[in-house]
């Protein structure tokens, strides 16, 4: 198999595309490099006004090396091997949109500390049990995407998906793209 592309050499190659400075910049693409991204190494710590990161469409495994990132609101990792999200603790103040749709998470630990998190879309993972509802411990999250979980699958086809998961999530305002639309007499 071909060697991957590292994130120092992508930011170069980034660099020389925009010719913007990787360092100074508030959105950076780095999706869908050939050969892939397998890590996230340590040449992210020098994004310090990165406020939009992509790195979709590689292979990487674990969230690593955001402590540099002190600015970042929206973290792009759809698309890859993940596994797990612990790793996002380092972003926790800042981060305000995860999406990490099509990969291999089942368990949702490393999001309890992410107390600004508005947005998570998260479809097509594996995500089974209702450890979901860790995610009633984010403060402001409002529009959750987790269309294609084999938890989500489950209670669709016995079609209470909607009532059970905004019952347990009950500040989310927008569930797989559907307004959440309360009753007054559950407020």
């Amino acid at each position: 198999m071909a060697k991957s592309t590292t994130l120092k050499e992508a930011l170069s190659k980034w660099e020389e595309k925009t010719g913007e400075k990787a360092n100074e910049a508030k959105e950076i693409k780095l999706y869908g490099q050939i050969p892939p991204i397998d890590k996230m190494d340590s040449g992210l710590s020098s994004l310090t006004c990165c406020e939009k990161l992509s790195l979709a469409t590689n292979c990487i495994e674990k969230i690593t090396n955001l402590n540099g990132l002190k600015n970042l609101k929206i973290l792009s990792l759809g698309r890859n091997n993940l596994k797990s999200l612990v790793g996002l603790e380092a972003v926790g103040d800042t981060l305000e949109e995860l999406w990490v749709s099509y990969n291999f998470i089942d368990k949702l630990k490393g999001v309890s500390s992410m107390n600004k998190l508005r947005v998570i879309y998260m479809s097509n993972n594996l995500v089974k049990d209702w450890e979901f509802v860790r995610l009633a411990d984010l403060p402001s999250l409002v529009d959750l995407v987790f269309l294609g979980n084999p938890l989500q699958e489950k209670y669709s086809l016995e079609g209470t998906w909607m009532d059970e998961a905004s019952k347990r999530l009950p500040n989310l305002k927008k569930l797989d793209g559907i307004p959440i639309i309360k009753d007054p007499v559950d407020e």
